[in-house]
């Protein structure tokens, strides 16, 4: 059906079906006027949140314990920089296969069912794992751990996105993404610390699982799981599986923003792993310094923490006053970001052996623009794609910047690595010396800076076509509440606008 054709009964309506975007857009912030301000969240809202922040936390926690303790995994399984790359290869791409799956399940059946069995699968597989005395068996578990973190990841942003619009979900969602860098911090402590008091790496990934039954509990029995498309009075219905994707391919908004931030998890999955094993190697090469890799571990993580807790805030708050004026904002600001976050990069992996405290100032600097993107990327991809669908957008994003990002970042870099040891080696039977190791996986960590050049362009172009995208979604939404009074037009034609 044209949905030019359709007549609703006000002259707003009328103005949003002859495809005026500004009245479209009018019309759906008159409807939102009410949720603009966070004095008007409730105590249940804001504790939904809170569990939702909770189990994020957690969740990074849990993916980047074995990195405070690579080290020591690498000594007891035996194991190359290529193979311990793989351990994460293996949990991301079991993350990002299954994530799919469960976001065709969050956009129609019970999000708080679905997130509570994944926690409870990733925490139970987690506790499993740390048994496991052989390293297939151990890698086989870290990929059963990312299929229930993939219930989660997908379904958690849509639940923010259904409770709140605007400016309150923009600083909702940077409360949410909040958790990633501070979890993952928390991830290279717990995992350095725990194993280092108990004499035992695995002690170090028996923590958050503990932390997994709460989080279950609270999702059971306190979280909130509002009717998709609460905050904006929409009403529309979940269409195929196939329209759902052939949308989103056609979302030119959403494709290069998934790009780009594709780019994001590569250089964020490459340097969250092997981060702290390059400190600790290029400590190793100063005269006189005697260091554990767990020291590094903890100093990393925690400037992995800080890094996030003023990024990602940062981000969120800039974008909200940078869009006030410019309606293409959020991609300029993600673009811009990562072009300056290219070369601090750069300066950190080469300051290390002459400058080791510069190392960590350039690291916080370069790791807190790429923080910036985090939430703001989450809002583009809300806001351009219709509340129905938003489950099905998150993963497909998952599956796009883990198939291209982190799924495969820290194998490569260590196969990239382990291919210049054998090519500095004069004897390449023998194991390298420290400093072949050393600068090996600085010239493979290198990478990293080009790819965040790659993703800065993508997010470039977005900024081409995110404002028309934007209000598409606008139109759309406003439609199917004017439609509301007539039922005799189908869901076809509430969605139309959309594709």
């Amino acid at each position: 059906m044209d949905q030019n054709s359709i007549t609703p009964n006000t002259s707003n309506q009328q103005l949003v079906i002859n495809g005026d975007n500004d009245s479209a857009t009018a019309l759906l912030q008159e409807r939102q006027g009410r949720r603009n301000t966070l004095r008007e969240v409730s105590f249940k809202e804001y504790m939904t949140v809170g569990i939702l922040c909770f189990i994020n936390l957690i969740n990074y926690m849990d993916r980047f314990t074995i990195a405070g303790v690579l080290d020591d995994v690498k000594k007891e399984f035996e194991i190359g920089d290529d193979l311990a790359g793989l351990l994460q290869t293996v949990f991301v791409v079991a993350y990002m296969v299954f994530a799919p799956i469960f976001g065709y399940l969050g956009d129609r059946y019970s999000r708080r069912t679905i997130m509570a069995f994944g926690v409870a699968l990733w925490c139970l597989t987690t506790f499993i794992g740390s048994y496991i005395s052989t390293f297939g068996m151990f890698a086989f578990f870290r990929g059963l751990v990312g299929v229930g973190e993939a219930s989660y990841s997908t379904i958690a942003p849509t639940i923010i996105s259904d409770l709140f619009v605007g400016n309150v979900r923009t600083k909702m969602l940077a409360f949410f993404y909040f958790a990633i860098p501070v979890g993952s911090g928390f991830g290279y402590i717990v995992g350095s610390e725990a194993g280092a008091a108990a004499h035992n790496w695995r002690w170090g990934l028996r923590v958050t699982p503990f932390l997994g039954v709460v989080a279950v509990a609270l999702i059971v029995w306190v979280m909130e799981d509002p009717e998709r498309g609460q905050a904006e009075d929409s009403h529309m219905k979940p269409t195929s599986y196939r329209d759902d994707i052939r949308s989103l391919i056609r979302n030119p908004s959403f494709m290069l923003s998934s790009l780009a931030f594709t780019c994001v998890a590569f250089v964020t999955g490459a340097l969250a792993w092997w981060g702290p094993q390059f400190i600790y190697l290029g400590l190793t090469l100063q005269p006189g310094v005697d260091i554990k890799l767990e020291n590094v571990s903890y100093k990393f993580g925690v400037v992995g923490m800080l890094a996030g807790a003023c990024g990602v805030p940062l981000g969120a708050a800039t974008a909200q006053r940078l869009r006030v004026r410019h309606a293409a904002a959020d991609p300029v600001l993600c673009g811009l970001a990562l072009l300056a976050s290219a070369p601090l990069v750069y300066l950190a992996l080469v300051a290390v052996t002459a400058a080791p405290p510069a190392t960590y100032v350039m690291i916080f600097l370069g790791m807190l623009t790429l923080n910036l993107t985090w939430s703001v990327v989450a809002d583009i991809v809300l806001y351009v794609v219709i509340p129905p669908r938003r489950s099905t957008a998150e993963a497909f994003q998952i599956l796009i910047s883990h198939m291209f990002g982190d799924a495969g970042s820290p194998y490569l870099v260590g196969v990239i690595s382990e291919a210049l040891k054998r090519y500095y080696s004069f004897a390449p039977e023998e194991t390298p010396s420290q400093a072949v190791q050393f600068r090996s996986l600085q010239y493979a960590l290198f990478v990293t800076c080009f790819v965040e050049v790659a993703g800065a362009v993508f997010f470039l172009i977005t900024a081409l076509y995110i404002v028309r995208d934007k209000q598409k979604v606008d139109r759309a939404i406003a439609e199917a509440a004017a439609q509301q009074t007539e039922p005799s037009h189908s869901n076809a034609t509430e969605v139309a606008a959309a594709e």
